[in-house]
């Protein structure tokens, strides 16, 4: 049962004026009538449901799932499956939470600031300032990951098919990126996410094609691929301390929630119920295919990164990497569009949404068009040359990102999902008190994990100077 807060259900609410601390109250009693009806009738959302679930799992699934048969190796099958599910079902339940906040919200302009402001209006510049910085990290980490992996894919795929030797230019990572750009640049400046759903569904069959690598090669082995180790079905190790927050973070998506309430056709919650099942259903089982047959392949042998365990010189890996590098680089505008659109609430300042009564601009399409078209140039040729840049330069941000995803990701997965739904619900004698303890639950997870993880990177980057001492 969807809960209401005591209001009108979900698809009744999407007919009413923007109410509470946003769109004020008496001037929006003046909205209901057959004018603003029609105006709203208009901005319906286009999105169909497969698109949707495209989008969002394909922000869902990175890189990090190379990431999976290590963490299974730190604590064994048994709590490597579990913690796996696990994550993805906090995961989804934060998603849960901040789709039915996301109601709250003016008609079809949801927003991490929205929300805030209904919740703690203060905070909403600072909400979307993490979110952005957190986007724009990950995007700089895809185009660092292309920029290492086109050059051996390039090598593989010569060594494999001609005799000759690669041309220099071939193996140079910083010309593949700005080759890349290329494809990358127009794709940032697409308004609408429902846009991309095309380059998710091929990064999705490379995900696809992964998952065929990882179970081929379980069960006939590449020849030079190295003898498995130790195999357990529990066995914790240091390790787990490392790879744990791994798992926590792959399931990051919450960034992308949003624009996806606002796009999809009849946004029903039962709707958006399917859209993150879904994605989050499937990316568990992704997860859990790569892990399990990786972990089996090389045992306690196994790397951080699956896909480079097995021998580069067969062109059946080659693909392989050539399908990450797809799969991150059709995952860049899915980070550009949250980043956007973050940087333009801040540079608001707050202000940002309409007052009640005002006419909406409305592109035609049933999507608002606040932001102008040279604003929305601006700041996305901002976010994709800075962010080129610094990849064009730079070979490692692990360290930087492992900050930015303790903390970024933490926020908008667990904390803000956790409070929303707390301070929405907390004064409201009608709502599900069982659920906003447990909205609340949510936010003391997402703050434990944020302590801990921020912990351990500050150890990671102490350790090395106190070994010198």
């Amino acid at each position: 049962m969807v809960q209401t807060y005591g209001a009108a259900p979900a698809e009744e609410r999407e007919d009413l004026p923007p109410t509470g601390g946003i769109a004020g109250t008496g001037e929006g009693d003046a909205l209901l009538g057959a004018e603003a009806s029609a105006r709203r009738s208009k901005r319906d959302g286009h999105a169909t449901l497969s698109s949707s679930v495209g989008n969002l799992a394909n922000t869902i699934i990175g890189s990090g799932m190379l990431t999976f048969p290590l963490a299974l190796a730190s604590a064994g099958i048994i709590p490597g499956m579990i913690t796996c599910v696990f994550s993805g079902c906090v995961a989804g339940f934060g998603l849960y939470l901040l789709s039915i906040c996301a109601v709250k919200a003016p008609h079809r302009r949801a927003s991490f600031f929205a929300v805030s402001e209904l919740t703690f209006p203060r905070a909403a510049v600072f909400f979307d300032a993490a979110i952005a910085i957190k986007c724009f990290g990950v995007s700089i980490s895809y185009l660092i990951i292309v920029k290492s992996l086109l050059p051996n894919v390039v090598a593989a795929l010569y060594h494999d098919l001609s005799s000759s030797e690669p041309p220099a230019w071939a193996l140079s990572g910083r010309v593949w990126i700005t080759i890349i750009m290329g494809i990358l640049f127009p794709l940032s400046f697409l308004r609408k996410i429902d846009s991309l759903r095309h380059t998710s569904y091929v990064a999705l069959f490379s995900v696809a094609y992964l998952v065929v690598v990882v179970v081929i090669c379980y069960f006939f082995p590449i020849k030079g691929t190295q003898a498995p180790g130790e195999i357990h079905l529990i066995h914790f190790t240091p390790n787990f301390v490392s790879t744990f927050p791994v798992q926590v973070f792959a399931f990051t998506c919450a960034q992308n929630i949003f624009p996806i309430f606002n796009e999809i056709s009849s946004n029903t919650q039962a709707r958006m119920n399917i859209v993150i099942g879904t994605s989050i259903g499937s990316a568990v089982l992704i997860y859990e295919i790569i892990a399990v047959f990786g972990y089996l392949t090389f045992g306690s042998k196994v790397g951080a990164n699956i896909i480079a365990m097995y021998p580069s010189t067969s062109l059946f890996i080659a693909v392989g990497q050539l399908a990450i590098a797809v799969l991150v680089m059709f995952s860049y505008p899915l980070q550009v569009h949250p980043c956007r659109n973050c940087l333009d609430k801040v540079i608001h300042l707050g202000h940002v949404l309409k007052p009640a009564g005002e006419e909406e601009v409305d592109d035609g399409h049933g999507e608002n068009a606040d932001m102008s078209t040279f604003k929305h140039a601006f700041l996305t040729i901002v976010i994709v040359i800075s962010g080129f840049t610094i990849a064009f330069f730079v070979d490692n941000l692990q360290m930087v990102l492992s900050f930015v995803g303790s903390t970024g990701s933490t926020t908008i997965s667990f904390i803000l999902p956790g409070l929303f739904y707390w301070k929405l619900s907390h004064s409201d004698p009608s709502s599900n008190k069982t659920m906003s303890r447990a909205a609340l639950a949510l936010a003391i997870y997402g703050i434990c994990i944020f302590i801990f993880c921020l912990s351990f990177n500050i150890y990671q980057v102490v350790r090395p100077s106190q070994s010198v001492h």
